[in-house]
């Protein structure tokens, strides 16, 4: 049993905000008898007050409701509260209510800087603008009650000590989202307002099957070590941490007992980017061949001490660019597999094709034997463990969306209809097909789950969705892949290099200070920059969509494969010169100095 935390360690689940033209006051206001927080809005330095002052000022304050604070983000001049304004209860994790954050506002703390040089005031703008992006950021949950951060094995591993602790303090900081804006609280030593928050996914429905009621959670933890966008973000770093890393922990819960199952994906951990060129897909290109080895193995090492045993799936394809990336990571893993890490490669698209995912039962049967060795979490009725998930498998693709979210849900499928036998709900050969709301409820669960983690890195849902979503492939599903493929390519040319410096300033991968060098964005060019941006893309996209018109009426009239032809060189021209001067709209200048 989970040993509660002291009354005064429990947060703030309800908050009145009051906006004085001097200063922020939180107040508590539910049912707590707690301090008020103070904020300055001149340096954004903070203390506890007994009870809200009186303000000389003549102007009425705002007053709003808020539900929780995120942190606190210092720039140049200013400082800049993030709270939650709205939020929206979602579901249960192990009896624990869980809020997705709905709304959340930025408020600035900036009055200091009309004494800020012009050039100061300009650079305080710009990167306040970065900060800005965090009010659109999706995929944020937390919970008043319960550590979100922790798999439901990990929780119960957790010393009685450990279960007395603040929740930021039990937090996983890989998970935690807001763990850099959170520093100026924890200095201050706030801990009723320190909010832990993930950014992932959390997916739950209720299903009945005979005389039993069944309760499913699907949870994505992204982790904070290597965030960011598509593009921006690939490979791993020089400690192992790899961009795109996602915890998935599966649960269901029936008359008492509880079962979990968890699996990662990850981007290929070795130091390989892809440069964007307003080509469709930029070169494959790996920095430092020589140390994939030992990018790899701190990586692997990493898993193995938080998951135990680990089956690496790789799923990108066997030939061209993905294949020479494939090699590399196969190459890398010979020093490194071993009892306890495992490596199988599955040509996703060459087996399954576009398709035929059915033929993912292939992967399965080369599977099952480590899956049946490491097991899932089995609770019982008292909360005692009576099995326990001794490894993980942990997949991949380019991108870590599309196959692996596939991949993924066939896996987690399977796992489930292995706790349901062991339940007795299910029979020896009864499977989840067999229940058909049960079945439809599951797909859209971990089609969800994909869109959701496919939103946060690439700006569109998943791709292959449809069959996560439906069981099979649809015309539909194959018309609106096209489109999402065609949103990607515009978001990671144009809009991701601003949202990936937005996500580095957050995170606290990019720290501002006076002493570097801030020169801001040259503007020279910039009209010429956005007319070219547009003008290219209208004749590209425009001589693709004629190419394509006249290929469907190649059937009646042969004439119309010329002009088919026609439009596809052009396009192709004008795409060639557009790469050729990528750099001119695509490269804006870049935030640089990670913190860590």
């Amino acid at each position: 049993m989970m040993v509660k935390a002291d009354s005064e360690q429990k947060l703030y689940t309800r908050m009145r905000l009051w906006e004085f033209p001097d200063q922020y006051i939180v107040e508590p206001t539910n049912g707590s008898s707690g301090s008020c927080l103070a904020i300055s809005r001149e340096d954004g330095s903070m203390k506890l007050i007994d009870e809200l002052q009186q303000s000389n000022s003549v102007q009425v304050p705002k007053i709003r409701t808020i539900f929780g604070v995120i942190g606190m983000l210092k720039l140049l001049a200013g400082s800049y509260l993030l709270v939650i304004t709205e939020r929206e209860c979602v579901g249960s994790y192990l009896g624990h209510p869980i809020f997705k954050v709905s709304s959340l506002k930025v408020l600035p703390c900036d009055h200091s800087l009309k004494n800020s040089t012009a050039e100061q005031k300009k650079m305080e703008g710009e990167f306040s603008g970065l900060i800005n992006v965090a009010e659109r950021a999706s995929g944020l949950f937390f919970s008043y009650d319960t550590n979100l951060t922790l798999s439901a094995q990990r929780l119960h591993d957790l010393g009685d000590e450990s279960k007395l602790l603040p929740l930021w303090r039990q937090a996983d900081p890989r998970f935690l989202w807001n763990n850099y804006m959170l520093e100026v609280l924890i200095d201050n030593k706030l801990d009723p307002y320190l909010l832990p928050v993930i950014q992932g996914s959390f997916q739950y429905f209720q299903a009945a099957i005979g005389k039993d009621i069944i309760d499913v959670t699907l949870i994505a933890r992204r982790c904070t070590r290597r965030t960011g966008t598509r593009m921006w973000r690939r490979g791993a770093d020089s400690d192992g941490y790899v961009a795109n890393f996602v915890e998935s922990e599966q649960i269901v819960q029936l008359n008492g007992y509880t079962a979990s199952f968890v699996q990662v994906r990850g981007s290929i951990p070795l130091l390989w980017e892809q440069i964007v060129d307003l080509t469709y897909k930029p070169k494959f290109e790996i920095v430092k061949l020589d140390e994939a080895p030992r990018v790899a193995e701190r990586h692997f090492l990493d898993l193995r001490k938080k998951y135990g045993s680990v089956l690496a799936v790789d799923l990108v394809n066997q030939h061209g660019s993905e294949g020479r990336l494939s090699e590399k990571f196969a190459s890398a893993m010979q020093h490194i597999v071993n009892d306890d890490v495992r490596y199988l490669h599955f040509d996703f698209h060459r087996i399954c094709g576009h398709v035929h995912f059915e033929r993912l039962s292939i992967l399965y049967d080369q599977i099952v034997d480590f899956l049946t060795k490491n097991r899932y979490l089995l609770l019982n009725e008292k909360g005692e463990k009576v099995e326990e998930q001794l490894g993980v498998v942990r997949t991949n693709c380019i991108d870590c969306l599309d196959r692996t979210n596939v991949t993924q849900s066939m896996i987690g499928r399977n796992m489930l209809e292995c706790q349901l036998r062991r339940l007795g709900v299910f029979g020896g050969d009864e499977t989840i097909s067999s229940h058909p709301n049960f079945d439809e409820n599951f797909k859209i669960m971990w089609a969800n789950h994909g869109d959701d983690i496919s939103i946060q890195y690439s700006g569109t849902p998943a791709l292959k969705g449809d069959f996560v979503r439906c069981g099979q492939r649809t015309v539909q599903g194959i018309l609106k892949d096209g489109w999402n493929a065609l949103m990607r390519y515009y978001l990671n040319n144009f809009r991701d290099g601003t949202k990936q410096d937005a996500i580095d300033l957050l995170q606290g991968h990019y720290i501002v200070s006076v002493n570097r060098d801030m020169t801001p964005p040259s503007q020279k060019g910039g009209l010429e920059a956005i007319a070219s941006i547009r003008l290219a893309l209208s004749l590209v996209f425009t001589g693709f969509f004629f190419a394509t018109m006249s290929l469907r009426q190649v059937g009646t009239d042969v004439r119309h494969l010329l002009f088919a032809v026609m439009w596809a060189a052009l396009s192709l021209v004008i795409a060639t010169f557009v790469r050729a001067n990528g750099r001119i709209f695509c490269n804006r200048p870049r935030l640089h100095q990670p913190r860590r």
